[in-house]
């Protein structure tokens, strides 16, 4: 072998050692990325179950009333909660996770919780309420809060999950109306 075919056998070796270094980097720094995330990602996931612990009791099964409902509705709603959660998980990889959520969370005036308000209203009708309905006198009580039709309807869904009110269909509306407490502990005791 003479030197220059050694040199450039030499200087082939220390190419590809010196690409192969620069893709370890660049691979190392991928994972350091993702580990990152990964990381956020388990913050959110600790203070959900530590929320669910905390709230445990809350929506216990056995309690909630049956429901005039159809299956497909249902697994609208799983679907659309799906696309949600994959939002919120692209979301959190910039907002803020743990105590700093939280501090900031505290630092807000608190305002009612969008079901809390539908319930109150739906709590002064007794006939069922289409959700446009709900949705417009919120927003002539409540002039601060400008929820979608989306959003509405399903704060409302949530509120069925919850037991807290009812779904009605009649022909291809649904409507909705709020569960009597007296009425849902009644119906349990049969």
């Amino acid at each position: 072998m003479t030197s220059q075919s050694a040199a450039t056998l030499r200087s082939r070796y220390v190419a590809q050692a010196a690409s192969d270094l620069e893709e370890n980097r660049r691979r190392q720094q991928e994972l350091a990325e993702r580990i990152s995330v990964l990381k956020q990602e388990e913050a959110l996931l600790a203070d959900i179950l530590n929320l669910a612990e905390r709230y445990e009791g809350f929506a216990d099964a056995s309690r909630l009333p049956e429901q005039l409902q159809d299956e497909p509705v249902v697994a609208k709603a799983e679907k659309a909660s799906t696309g949600a959660a994959s939002r919120r998980s692209a979301s959190a990889k910039s907002a803020p996770t743990g105590k700093t959520a939280k501090a900031d969370a505290k630092g807000k005036s608190r305002q009612p919780l969008l079901g809390d308000l539908l319930a109150d209203l739906l709590g002064q009708y007794e006939e069922p309420r289409l959700a446009k309905e709900l949705r417009d006198e919120l927003l002539e009580k409540h002039p601060d809060r400008d929820p979608t039709p989306q959003v509405v309807r399903n704060t409302l869904e949530s509120l069925v999950a919850k037991g807290r009110i009812r779904r009605h269909k009649r022909q291809r509306s649904v409507m909705y109306t709020l569960v009597k407490r007296g009425a849902a502990d009644s119906d349990s005791s049969d």
